[in-house]
C-alpha cells in the first residue's frame, strides 16, 4: 500500500484506512471495539459499586425494625432516616457530576467510595437517630456521586455493540445487593440487641474492596478528547486497546464548548434534560417508597413474614432484573419504557382496587409490579449517559439522579405517613398516578437511541 493510501486521522490520533481496502491492522474506532478484559474491569468495578450501593440501602428497611426496638423512633424519625440517604445522593450527584466534567471522572470515581467505605463503617457507633441520618446522608452523598461518574465513564469506554446490555446490568447488580441485604436483616436483624448496627456497617466490607480495586484506574479518553489532551486521550486507548483502536467518531460537535448545568437547558438540550428528569422521578418514586418500607406494607395488606410473601418479591426483584437485561437487548427503548410504565401502573391501580381478603390476587398484582419495575429500572442507567454529550455527560446524569433522589426522598418520607393517614389504597393509587405521568412523559420526549454510536445517540 502506498503512502497516498493512508489518510490521517481528523483528530490526528491514529491513521484511518480507505474503505475498499480491509486489513487484519485496520484501524477501528473505540465505539466498535470488541470486548476485552479492560472492558471487564470496567464493569466490574462500577457493578462492584452498584452491589454495594443496592446493599448499603437494602440494609435499611430491616435495620429500623430491630434500632426501633433498642431506640424508639416516632413516625418522623422513621421517615427520615428511611430517606436520608436519598437525600445524600440528591446533593451528591449534584456536587460530584459537576465537579467529574471538570475535573475528570478518575478522581470522582475513587473519591466518592473513599466516603461510603469511611461513613459505612462508622453506622456501628451510632447513639442516635441524628448521628445514623447524619451519616446515611452522608453514604447517599458518595454514592450520588459514584451513580453519576460510574454511569458516565462506563458509557464512555463500552462499545455500542454492548453498551446497552453494560448500562443496563447496573440495575442487576444493584438489586441482588438490596436483596442480599434484605434476606441478611431478615434472618440477622433480630439475632442480638445490637445485630442492626452489624446489619449496616457491613455494607462497609464490599466498598472497602471496590476502593481498593479502583485504585489505578485510567482518565476517560473522551473526556480528555474534550479537554484537548489529545496525547493522553491517544495514551489511554493505546494501552488498554491497541494500537489498532483510534477515537475517531467519539469527537462530540461541542466537545470543547463551556459544559455545566446551564448547558443542559439550552435549546438542542433541554427536551433530553427534561425527559431524563421526568421519568426517572416517575420510576423511582414507587419503587424506593415501597420496597424501602416492604415489611410495613406486607403488614398493611397482611401478608407478613410467615407467609414467605417477603421472600417471593425480593426473588422478584432479582428474575426481574435480570429479565430487564434480554428485555434491553430485544426490545427498542421507548417501547420497553413505555410498556413498563404501561404495567406497573395498572398493576398499582388493582392494588388499590382490590379488597384486603383478596389475598392471592394482591400477591398476583404485587408480582407484575416487582417484575415489571425491576425490569425496566435497567434503563436508568441506560438513558442518562447516551443522551448528553461529553462534555455534560455527568452534570446530565447528575441532575437526572439528584432529581430522581429528590422525589424519591420525600416520597419515601411520606409513604409511611400516607398509609397512616390516607390508608394503603389510596397511597397505592397516589403512586400509580406518578408512574401514569412518566409514561405520558415518555411518549412525549423518549428518544430512541439504540444501535447509535454515544457520539449520535446523544446528539453530538
Amino acid at each position: 500500500m502506498s503512502n497516498q493510501d493512508v489518510q490521517a486521522s481528523p483528530l490526528g490520533l491514529a491513521p484511518t484506512f480507505p474503505a475498499a481496502a480491509p486489513s487484519a491492522s485496520r484501524p477501528i474506532s473505540i465505539d466498535d471495539v470488541p470486548l476485552n478484559a479492560f472492558h471487564v474491569k470496567i464493569a466490574g468495578l462500577t457493578f462492584g459499586a452498584h452491589f454495594t450501593e443496592g446493599f448499603a440501602l437494602g440494609t435499611i428497611g430491616y435495620a429500623l425494625a430491630a434500632m426501633n426496638r433498642q431506640m424508639p423512633l416516632d413516625a418522623f424519625w422513621m421517615g427520615m432516616i428511611g430517606s436520608s440517604a436519598l437525600m445524600g445522593i440528591f446533593f451528591g450527584s449534584l456536587v460530584f457530576g459537576w465537579l467529574s466534567d471538570r475535573l475528570g471522572r478518575q478522581k470522582i470515581f475513587l473519591l466518592s467510595f473513599v466516603i461510603i467505605t469511611v461513613a459505612a463503617f462508622a453506622q456501628f457507633y451510632v447513639h442516635s437517630p441524628f448521628e445514623l441520618c447524619l451519616l446515611r446522608v452522608l453514604i447517599g452523598f458518595g454514592m450520588g456521586g459514584d451513580f453519576a461518574v460510574g454511569h458516565a465513564i462506563l458509557a464512555e469506554f463500552s462499545p455500542r455493540k454492548h453498551r446497552g446490555t453494560l448500562l443496563g446490568s447496573f440495575s442487576v447488580v444493584w438489586t441482588i445487593g438490596y436483596v442480599v441485604a434484605n434476606v441478611l436483616g431478615m434472618h440477622y436483624a433480630d439475632a442480638s440487641p445490637d445485630a442492626w448496627r452489624w446489619l449496616l456497617a457491613s455494607a462497609g466490607v464490599p466498598a472497602l474492596i471496590v476502593l481498593v480495586l479502583r485504585m489505578g484506574t485510567p482518565e476517560s479518553p473522551r473526556w480528555l478528547l474534550g479537554k484537548g489532551r489529545i496525547a493522553e486521550a491517544r495514551s489511554v486507548v493505546l494501552k488498554h486497546f491497541g494500537e489498532n483502536v483510534t477515537l475517531d467518531g467519539a469527537h462530540d460537535q461541542h466537545a470543547q464548548t463551556a459544559g455545566g448545568f446551564m448547558r443542559l437547558f439550552e435549546k438542542d438540550l433541554i427536551r433530553r434534560t427534561i425527559f431524563n428528569c421526568a421519568f426517572f422521578v416517575c420510576l423511582v418514586i414507587p419503587y424506593f417508597a415501597v420496597y424501602t418500607f416492604l415489611p410495613t406494607i406486607l403488614k398493611a395488606i397482611h401478608l407478613n413474614n410467615d407467609s414467605g410473601a417477603d421472600l417471593l418479591l425480593n426473588g422478584f426483584l432479582v428474575l426481574g432484573a435480570l429479565i430487564g437485561i434480554w428485555l434491553t437487548i430485544k426490545l427498542p427503548r421507548r417501547v420497553f419504557l413505555i410498556g413498563s410504565f404501561a404495567v406497573t401502573c395498572v398493576s398499582l391501580i388493582a392494588l388499590s382496587l382490590l379488597p384486603e381478603s383478596a389475598t392471592l390476587a394482591m400477591i398476583v398484582a404485587f408480582g407484575i409490579f416487582t417484575l415489571t419495575m425491576s425490569a425496566f429500572s435497567n434503563l436508568v442507567g441506560v438513558f442518562p449517559p447516551e443522551c448528553f454529550p461529553t462534555e455534560v455527560r455527568a452534570c446530565g446524569v447528575g441532575l437526572a439522579i439528584a432529581c430522581s433522589r429528590l422525589g424519591s426522598a420525600v416520597g419515601t418520607f411520606l409513604l409511611p405517613l400516607g398509609i397512616a393517614t390516607l390508608g394503603f389504597h389510596i397511597t397505592m393509587f397516589v403512586l400509580a398516578a406518578v408512574l401514569l405521568v412518566g409514561m405520558i412523559v415518555s411518549i412525549a420526549w423518549a428518544p430512541e437511541t439504540k444501535h447509535l454510536t454515544l457520539t449520535e445517540a446523544s446528539g453530538g
